[in-house]
C-alpha cells in the first residue's frame, strides 16, 4: 500500500498538539514566508515532507539568508537535526526558490540513501501544477527539447534549449503536459496545466514551457524580466511518489491556483479535473512499474535458462570425451 497524506487529512494525535500551537497551519496565501509558516504534509521516523512556500529557499550558505526551509525545520524540529550534516537535514531533491510544493527531507543517512536510489533510478513520480501564459491549443503533448547550460554573458545562471546561441552540452529532456483549465489571470489569457517531468534537468519545466511559447506566469527569469507583476511564479509541486521498498511514499500538496487563494485567477472552461488527471498519472506509473518488474523477471529467467543450457552442453561434451577416452584404453 502506498502511504498517502494530504494537507486536509487527519493528523496523528501526537501532531494535534503541535497544530494547536499554531505552526501546523497548511493554509495557502499570497503572504511572504516566515520561519513559523512551515506546512508539514507527512512525518514518519525516516522522512518529513513539507509544502515548501513559494517565497523561500531550501537552504543557503549565506549568513544573511534568515528564511530557508532549513531554518524552518531547525526551528520546529530542533531534536531531529543531524549535527553531522552541513544543513542539519538531508534534502532528498530540490525545488527552485520560487517553486512551491512537496519537498521530501530524510531524517537519517539510511533513509536518505533509499530515497537517493529511487531518484537515481528515475522511479520517482512527480507532477506539477502551473499557470501558463496564453491558451495552450494542444490539450496533451510531450515536450521534447534537449536542455543545456547557457554560456551567454549575463545568462550563465540559466538553461537553454539545443540550437539556441550559447547552449552548451544539451541533454535529452521530456515533459508531459496536460491542459486542465482555460481562464484569465489579471485579465490576461492563461492555461492551467499539469506537468510531469520524465527526466530531471535544472529548470526543465520552465525552459520547456518557454520553448513552446507559453512561459509560466510570473517566471521573471525565462521571460527575460518582462513577467514581473504577479506576486509569485505559478509553479507548484503537487504530487510526489517515491517507491521505497518497505513502504512507498505518496504525498499530494494542496492546489494554490484557485480563486479562493488568488482572486486574479478566473477559470473559464474546464477540460478535466485535477483528481482524475493525477489518478491517470499514478495508474501509468503503476503500469510502468509492473512492466519493469516483469521485464526483470524475464531477464532473470533467460539468464537462468542460458546457464542450464550451457551446463547440459558441457555435460554432453564431457560424457563424449569420457566415452572416447574409455574406448582408447
Amino acid at each position: 500500500m502506498d502511504q498517502q497524506i494530504t494537507h486536509k487529512e487527519c493528523l496523528p494525535s501526537a501532531m494535534i498538539i503541535l497544530t494547536l500551537q499554531g505552526w501546523w497551519l497548511c493554509t495557502m496565501s499570497t503572504e511572504p514566508a516566515s520561519i513559523e509558516s512551515l506546512c508539514v504534509l507527512h512525518q514518519s521516523h525516516d522522512y518529513i515532507v513539507v509544502d515548501k512556500h513559494w517565497d523561500i529557499r531550501i537552504d543557503s550558505k549565506m549568513w544573511y539568508e534568515k528564511r530557508t526551509v532549513q531554518k524552518q525545520l531547525q526551528h520546529h524540529f530542533p531534536r531531529l537535526a543531524d549535527p553531522s550534516t552541513y544543513y542539519g537535514f538531508r534534502f532528498c531533491h530540490q525545488l527552485d526558490f520560487s517553486t512551491s510544493g512537496a519537498l521530501c527531507v530524510a531524517l537519517n543517512k539510511a533513509a536518505a540513501g533509499r530515497a537517493y536510489r529511487c531518484f537515481k533510478d528515475r522511479t520517482v513520480t512527480k507532477a506539477y501544477l502551473a499557470l501558463l501564459r496564453r491558451w495552450v491549443e494542444n490539450e496533451t503533448q510531450t515536450l521534447d527539447f534537449s536542455i543545456g547550460k547557457n554560456s551567454t554573458e549575463g545568462r550563465t545562471h540559466t538553461m537553454c534549449t539545443e540550437g539556441t546561441e550559447g547552449c552548451e552540452n544539451p541533454k535529452s529532456c521530456l515533459t508531459e503536459l496536460t491542459v486542465l483549465e482555460y481562464g484569465l489571470y489579471d485579465g490576461e489569457p492563461v492555461t492551467k496545466v499539469l506537468l510531469q517531468p520524465l527526466t530531471g534537468r535544472t529548470h526543465q519545466l520552465r525552459v520547456h514551457c518557454s520553448a513552446i511559447g507559453h512561459p509560466i506566469v510570473g517566471d521573471f527569469t525565462y521571460s527575460l524580466g518582462a513577467d514581473d507583476s504577479p506576486y509569485r511564479m505559478m509553479l507548484h509541486a503537487y504530487l510526489l511518489h517515491i517507491p521505497l521498498e518497505a513502504q512507498p511514499l505518496l504525498v499530494k500538496a494542496g492546489d494554490p491556483f484557485v480563486p479562493t487563494v488568488d482572486p486574479k485567477w478566473v477559470p473559464q472552461r474546464s477540460l478535466r479535473t485535477l483528481e482524475a488527471t493525477v489518478e491517470a498519472v499514478l495508474e501509468r506509473r503503476k503500469t510502468k512499474e509492473n512492466e519493469r518488474v516483469r521485464g526483470e523477471e524475464r531477464t532473470k529467467q533467460r539468464s537462468h535458462q542460458k546457464v542450464e543450457e550451457e551446463t547440459e552442453e558441457q555435460r554432453g561434451v564431457c560424457q563424449e570425451w569420457l566415452s572416447e577416452w574409455a574406448g582408447d584404453e
